[in-house]
């Protein structure tokens, strides 16, 4: 018997905002794909195929922390850390969403199936159960595969790889370390707690704050890209810009100008700033589609 209230627990086990996020990277990736609207059926089977494994991804993520999130005060509320809802139960549950998520994907074609496949192993156990525990640069190595939606996006439309469709990937990719390094200073002890070897707590704060800067600079060049290859427009240029410098302020501020509750501001920072980055991606691309 399914207890009152299980339904909410397991949707927190997908990690519905970050699947969200994904989802609107691989919206984009669609829409780039084609001069005009892409087809319905790719985006519709897309979004949702690409979702479920998402979806699933995180969920395997919840059972294979499950002990780490235990004793974390970011995480030792979820579901599987608290008790309240059996390990079993879980991998069923991912594993059903894995698979329709596949079958979905392979009715458009292969290469996005097996590229969504490759990206869920890459985060639930590459990630998950070796690098995250392995090395200090986990998040850099392991963030190729949340930065993959875009691409997925594209070959979900396309059916095939395009230099374009790495750039997407490269933005995420050169936004994922700040990014979480801005969250694992403002959360330090509770990495150290879990044993978990977060740069913060392998290689310091200040040396933590200088990667963070060093790698918002990169993302301001790597923003650029899209403009400079002639995928993307002014409109793009300006707000990427806007967007890029922003997070900048923040970084530079965390470094030498630090105070109580900024690395957390940062982190939220980046998450508004991701969202703003494909918005505008977006945006520009519909504006050259009507100017057409």
């Amino acid at each position: 018997m399914v207890r009152p209230g299980a339904w909410q627990d397991y949707l927190t086990m997908t990690k519905p905002k970050v699947v969200a996020m994904l989802l609107l990277t691989a919206l984009v990736g669609m829409c780039l794909a084609v001069p005009g609207i892409p087809p319905l059926k790719a985006v519709v089977l897309g979004l949702a195929g690409i979702g479920l494994q998402s979806a699933a991804a995180a969920a395997f993520n919840h059972v294979l922390d499950r002990r780490f999130d235990a004793q974390m005060a970011r995480t030792h509320h979820r579901p599987l850390a608290k008790g309240r809802i059996a390990t079993g139960r879980a991998v069923v549950f991912a594993t059903v969403l894995m698979v329709f998520g596949f079958v979905l994907l392979w009715q458009l074609n292969a290469l996005t199936a097996w590229l969504t496949f490759a990206s869920l192993v890459g985060y639930a156990v590459v990630y998950t159960v070796w690098l995250k525990h392995a090395t200090p640069q986990n998040i850099v190595i392991g963030g190729l595969a949340g930065a993959a939606p875009p691409l997925l996006g594209w070959t979900a439309v396309t059916g095939q790889f395009d230099p374009h469709a790495l750039l997407l990937v490269m933005l995420v990719f050169t936004w994922t370390p700040p990014h979480f390094w801005a969250l694992a200073i403002h959360r330090k002890a509770d990495y150290a707690r879990a044993g978990i070897p977060m740069l913060p707590v392998t290689h310091g704060i200040e040396f933590t704050k200088t990667m963070v800067l060093l790698y918002t600079v990169m993302l301001v060049l790597v923003g650029l890209l899209p403009w400079l290859t002639g995928m993307s427009g002014l409109f793009y240029l300006a707000g990427s810009s806007v967007l890029n410098l922003g997070f900048v302020a923040y970084a530079l501020k965390l470094k030498f100008a630090d105070a109580p509750g900024h690395a957390w501001a940062t982190f939220k920072y980046s998450i508004w700033h991701l969202l703003g980055l494909f918005v505008v991606l977006l945006g520009d691309h519909w504006l050259l589609v009507l100017l057409r």
